[in-house]
């Protein structure tokens, strides 16, 4: 009798980065042989279904979807407009334990036609299915889909707390130069200041939901079976050694978005039809960038959750105008506070022959474009290792999250980047990328981000240490 397939129920954080990344592992799960259940909550399986029709969701006989409730009240489902992340992370975290158990019971009737649940993969910042692991005695691999030095980061938020640096003690911390701080003892990551950290500990409110929220599900990391992070050695080597001291077994398996471009017989997943995006796809500004010269486009995306103000949408438009470059800029309906985005007045005329304006757009496949130069991000994770993964350098302007940390290591550490101030100026905004697209310290980073592209490749091409590092997690979970 044929052993069973391994079967891995894959949990993402219900946001559209999360998704992503843990459908890239998911893909590369089920190329090495695993059985994929992949779960995510009811109101995205509603939205993916509706941004690109039922044949993405129709999976495999050995890769199926399957959702669950977030506990959150039915919205209106407005498929341009993201769920609030504090009240999301929140409810998670009440309400879907129950509904994954029943989940994985099912799943392991013989009625289901599949094999019994071997491992749950969860995100990391989905520690609520701890929980029902143990009381089903499976095992629980997190998966780390943000940056390492940011998952290090919520993870000392517990320290900064008991050494009475956070939160702030008053509002005046936010302009009194106490965000400057050095904060030289987290293992691994030296000369960090106190505002190069996660942006949550940036609060006055010892009650604040979100940092005690990331602090608590960091910290949970402790009781997984082991940790696998989206990044290789080469680039995040101090931080990863730091983490492999103190977490279970720690796993450099990125970045999974190059790893899945090395199976050798691409399946649904890849296809035009496959995907996990919350919103349609823009598939013509690819012709767009066809027209241009090689390196004269800034793609500007600020990726799924960050918003603006009018006041910082208007700066980074007049400033994009005034660079004279070309320039395709992704502007999600619900981008703007409490409004939908408006372009300024005089704009569109202003950059009739040199902006593509549109809701959203392949990504990968526009940084990979021979036309594109350089990238205007919100340094979210996925978005800075698809930059590096392209050999695309950066502008900076980190929104919230990991992307503080994220932007610290582009910019200082890597010198692949350059960070645009908090106060979004039009003239900053247009001679940074005038310095990224033409100037000298812009092909300095170029040359750069190229050799850390070569470094990510190797690392994710079979035989490469990401690719071993997952064949060796593969074999450690399957042994189990």
């Amino acid at each position: 009798m044929a052993k069973a397939k391994p079967h891995a129920v894959c949990v993402p954080f219900p946001a559209q980065g999360h998704i992503n990344a843990m459908l890239n592992l998911a893909e590369a799960l089920h190329f090495m042989g695993f059985h994929i259940t992949f779960v995510n909550t009811d109101f995205n399986h509603r939205r993916i279904l509706r941004s690109r029709g039922p044949a993405s969701l129709a999976g495999l006989s050995d890769f199926r979807f399957a959702s669950i409730p977030d506990g959150l009240s039915p919205s209106d489902d407005d498929t341009d407009k993201n769920q609030d992340l504090v009240a999301l992370c929140l409810s998670i975290k009440r309400h879907s334990a129950a509904p994954l158990r029943d989940l994985i019971n099912a799943l392991d009737d013989p009625s289901s036609g599949g094999p019994r649940v071997t491992c749950v993969i969860s995100d990391a910042f989905t520690s609520f299915t701890l929980a029902v692991t143990d009381e089903l005695a499976i095992p629980n691999i997190f998966f780390c889909s943000v940056s390492a030095c940011g998952f290090w980061g919520f993870f000392y938020f517990k320290e900064l707390m008991q050494r009475g640096i956070i939160p702030l003690k008053s509002e005046e911390d936010f302009t009194n130069g106490f965000l400057e701080a050095v904060i030289d003892w987290i293992p691994g990551m030296p000369n960090m200041r106190l505002k190069d950290l996660p942006k949550p500990l940036q609060t006055t409110n010892p009650n604040d939901a979100l940092l005690n929220h990331t602090k608590d599900e960091a910290q949970a990391s402790l009781h997984a079976s082991a940790v696998l992070f989206n990044t290789f050695h080469d680039l995040d080597g101090p931080v990863l050694n730091a983490m492999s001291s103190v977490l279970p077994p720690v796993y450099d398996i990125g970045p999974v978005s190059l790893l899945c471009q090395h199976i050798p017989d691409p399946n649904f997943l890849t296809s035009a039809d496959g995907g996990a995006n919350l919103w349609s796809e823009d598939a013509s500004c690819i012709e767009w960038l066809d027209e241009k010269e090689p390196g004269s486009v800034l793609y500007v995306n600020f990726g799924s959750l960050a918003v603006l103000t009018s006041e910082q949408l208007n700066e980074f438009a007049w400033g994009m105008a005034s660079s004279g470059y070309h320039f395709l800029w992704v502007l999600r309906p619900d981008i703007m506070v409490g409004d939908r985005a408006v372009l300024p007045p005089g704009f569109e005329d202003e950059t009739n022959n040199r902006s593509f304006v549109t809701s959203w757009c392949p990504q990968e496949k526009v940084l990979c474009h021979a036309a594109v130069g350089g990238f205007l991000t919100h340094c979210g994770w996925n978005s800075t290792l698809e930059s590096i993964g392209a050999g695309v350098p950066m502008i900076c302007w980190p929104f919230f999250g990991d992307q503080q940390p994220n932007c610290k290591y582009i910019c200082s550490e890597w010198g692949i980047g350059m960070e645009i101030g908090e106060e979004v100026k039009r003239e900053e905004v247009e001679m940074l990328i005038k310095e990224l697209m033409g100037g000298q310290k812009g092909k300095e980073m170029r040359r750069k981000v190229l050799e850390w592209k070569e470094r990510a490749v190797k690392a994710a091409t079979p035989g490469g240490s990401s690719w071993r590092n997952l064949e060796k997690a593969v074999e450690d979970i399957t042994m189990k």
